[in-house]
């Protein structure tokens, strides 16, 4: 196992040298200027679309905006924003929550490009079916000599898709909230006890995925945007109760962005690399493993589905992640031994002792299965693309084994492997959506123009 860790991890932190974070934050910012921040100013228009007010049964796509939007914070929110807060606290120190945050306010103009593209450049599968994705938007964006980047991104979601931090995570507090109390002490009960819960999650997850993406969206469509509220309220009782801690807290997060004091040796750069790697892990903002399921939305209107693409960094890091971080910086938690998703439960269990830990555990069940669901797809349409649409349904045995892998191997070895993917996965996905920018300029300038009437210059050709 410590091979195996070291490993993961290192193949991680080759991966996620400072260029990748200037290709993600850089060229986030780069696309924010280009914009002009027109994006920005219709997050309004955003929501109505949203809410959908222009939704057309007769467009193309699979599922309205809403299922769009569902079905990719699916895959973003959860996990990322409860474990992979604490995570970037425990191996960041609180500054790295500075980072999280400049990644979601650079994501947003990030996510309006990159899911703008992956409606203009949908393409049709081996089976005629018309799909989305950074795969495709290469391949009929960028032609057939850019193939071998659609081929990277493609491989490389193969492995990003794989549920193994949902899972593991999942596992995790579930032995903290039952089988401890329980008195399963030794590691062979606790060995046991993760293999049996990893084959139990496995088998709840296959009765959804023999669906189609209709399915999926319309399962997190209902569960998503209530486990938000649920957190969320709960969140804020805790931080109301600590209210006079909250502005300490955001002053450590300021201050530690820029010193790197609780990491050690005081590394600044590697507060800035942990921090934009959990902030890319929270809301997927030029990863493109998200522009799968927005390319499914149902509509002929690219911009559209951008605009409420980008609501998504606000969401999951700038709403639910600062609400974490929070959390564990108030209750002063973070000073312990713990990590992962147990850090965030002792912070709610400090506060509601008695209730906290299982409140945290049917949290985490429901966000960690709702994104377990939604990675699938990503994974399965990756495989189609390599291999064939009509063999992509094969992924299923593959990923169901995964998550009973998953549930056995320690924290260190899943974030290594999913974060060295997601790495590459950035790579093809940032690279084109830099390259076609300007078509998306000139997509923008014709729907505002022809929709909400604003003149045509503003927008850099």
């Amino acid at each position: 196992m410590e091979t195996l860790e070291s490993l993961s991890t290192g193949f991680a932190n080759v991966m996620w040298g400072m260029p990748l974070v200037v290709l993600l934050v850089g060229g986030g910012l780069f696309l924010v200027i280009y914009s002009r921040l027109l994006p920005y100013r219709h997050f309004r228009h955003g929501i109505d679309i949203l809410m959908g007010k222009y939704d057309n049964p007769n467009d193309e796509g699979l599922i309205p905006h809403f299922h769009a939007l569902s079905t990719a914070l699916s895959g973003t929110l959860g996990m990322g924003n409860i474990a992979g807060v604490a995570v970037a606290i425990t191996m960041g120190g609180p500054g790295a929550v500075f980072w999280m945050w400049v990644t979601a306010l650079v994501g947003v103009g990030t996510k309006f490009y990159t899911c703008t593209l992956s409606i203009m450049y949908r393409g049709r599968d081996s089976l005629g079916v018309l799909q989305g994705g950074p795969m495709y938007v290469i391949r009929e964006g960028l032609g057939k000599k850019w193939q071998p980047f659609a081929v990277l991104f493609a491989v490389s979601g193969l492995v990003g898709s794989l549920p193994m931090f949902q899972v593991n995570q999942l596992v995790q507090i579930l032995r903290e909230s039952i089988a401890i109390p329980a008195g399963l002490a030794t590691s062979e009960q606790h060995f046991g006890f993760d293999l049996a819960t990893g084959i139990l999650v496995s088998f709840s997850v296959l009765a959804v995925i023999i669906g189609r993406i209709e399915r999926i969206g319309k399962f997190t469509s209902r569960v998503i945007p209530t486990m938000v509220i649920i957190y969320f309220i709960a969140t804020i009782v805790l931080l109301v109760l600590h209210l006079e801690k909250v502005p300490s807290a955001f002053a450590l997060i300021f201050t530690d962005a820029f010193s790197g004091n609780a990491v050690a040796g005081g590394a600044l750069g590697t507060v800035i690399v942990i921090g934009v790697r959990r902030g890319a892990f929270s809301n997927e903002a030029g990863i493109g493993s998200e522009v799968m399921a927005h390319g499914a939305a149902r509509t002929n209107e690219p911009v559209r589905e951008g605009l409420v693409a980008m609501l998504g960094p606000v969401i999951d890091t700038l709403i639910v992640c600062t609400c974490t971080a929070l959390a564990i910086l108030v209750t002063g938690v973070w000073h312990g031994e713990a990590d992962g998703v147990t850090l965030t439960a002792q912070a709610f269990e400090s506060v509601f002792p008695g209730a906290g830990m299982y409140f945290m555990t049917v949290v985490v069940f429901f966000f960690s299965i709702t994104t377990v669901i939604t990675l699938w797809y990503y994974g399965a349409k990756c495989l189609g693309y390599l291999i064939g649409a009509e063999y992509q349904y094969h992924y299923i045995w593959f990923y169901v084994l995964l998550i009973i892998f998953a549930s056995v191997v320690s924290l260190e070895v899943v974030i290594g492997v999913v974060d060295g993917a997601f790495a590459m996965m950035a790579i093809p996905t940032m690279t084109a959506t830099l390259m076609l920018a300007k078509k998306v300029n000139a997509e923008t300038r014709r729907y505002f123009h022809t929709h909400l009437k604003e003149p045509q210059q503003g927008w850099k050709d």
